[in-house]
């Protein structure tokens, strides 16, 4: 008798892994291998994009060496795999990499039917639409007609097809695996549009032979919380990775940078002093699994969010991206980090 995929994922768990094979004890292996591996994408500005000489960057890219700053008091101890958006489950899934670092939609199926687990949002986003200024078009809504570049496996195609059907337009897709066959398919004519996440969107820009000669329209079509993803079940591993982000805000709430975290340590108050492991008789750290001075080994090596956002993604970096809703609670934003406490 064949056996079920619910007899395989109980059975599995008896031991210990999911139903994928991969160890439902990820903090504990990650300890023992001595670094994390983190699924990014293939090449997105900003975000995770690796250099002439295979050295990565990015927002996403520092959300990884947080998490290695926090389980080993070392930002370095990392390695990224390159993933698509078609290979990045199986890949989580499997135990290839321990979590997705990879500008990677929260939706109610991946947290349910593909087994994952989202907290914490490291970037809002929403779908949008460029064009070349040639085109002369204003608004998404002029684009019935278009032949439209989007990539496979992504919300992406889903969304575009609920924009274009509900406001009765009529499109062509152009679909393709890899984000720089997309990239290169819009800049020689091949479609009239290119649609994906507004921040790839402005990261693609960059790519072109002619950035200026291309707009991005109005209109934003979607809500694309992005996030770190770990595999269900692993709650040890789910914690670390959500508190990574949240040390991140607590920091920048409180004015706690990477060149001042030590002055902060020494004289702050209680509160900073526990955040950044000086409170005598802590346990905090123990009880999430690392060190005591796992936030302060973050702010330390990585920054808080603000000094990351802008570094990556905003004011100090090519794409000159506005905070908007990616602000502080505090600031009129959605970002809010729980207390540290």
């Amino acid at each position: 008798m064949k056996k079920t995929l619910l007899s395989v994922a109980l059975g599995a768990a008896a031991f210990g892994f999911s139903a994928y094979g991969a160890s439902a004890d990820t903090l504990s292996d990650v300890k023992a291998k001595g670094f994390v591996q983190c699924g990014v994408s293939q090449g997105v500005p900003g975000f995770s994009n690796p250099d002439d000489k295979g050295n990565w960057s990015g927002l996403d890219v520092d959300y990884c060496r947080g998490i290695a700053a926090a389980v080993f008091g070392d930002a370095t101890k990392v390695k990224f795999t390159p993933l698509s958006s078609k290979e990045r489950f199986p890949a989580l899934q499997s135990g290839e990499v321990d979590v997705l670092t990879r500008n990677t939609t929260w939706t109610i199926s991946r947290d349910t039917s593909l087994g994952f687990n989202f907290r914490s949002v490291n970037y809002y986003d929403g779908q949008g639409f460029m064009v070349k200024k040639a085109l002369g078009v204003k608004s998404a809504l002029e684009l019935s007609g278009a032949a439209v570049c989007v990539q496979a496996g992504t919300t992406t195609e889903l969304n575009l097809a609920d924009y274009f059907k509900a406001n009765d337009l009529k499109y062509n897709p152009v679909v393709f695996e890899k984000e720089a066959d997309a990239t290169s398919a819009y800049d020689s004519g091949r479609c009239d549009v290119y649609t994906t996440d507004q921040s790839g969107l402005y990261s693609m820009r960059l790519k072109l032979k002619e950035p200026d000669n291309n707009i991005v329209l109005p209109e934003v079509i979607s809500k694309e919380p992005l996030g770190p993803a770990v595999r269900q079940g692993d709650d040890k591993w789910f914690d670390v990775v959500s508190w990574v982000h949240y040390a991140m805000l607590n920091a920048e709430e409180a004015g706690i940078t990477s060149k001042n975290v030590d002055e902060f340590k020494a004289n702050g108050g209680p509160d900073i002093k526990r955040m950044l492991g000086a409170e005598q008789g802590s346990k905090i750290g123990a009880d999430l699994g690392v060190s005591e001075d796992w936030a302060y080994n973050i702010i330390k090596q990585v920054g808080n969010y603000g000094e990351v956002f802008d570094r990556n993604v905003g004011s100090g970096s090519p794409l000159k991206i506005a905070r908007g809703v990616n602000a502080l609670w505090t600031k009129g934003g959605f970002q809010y980090g729980p207390p540290i406490r």
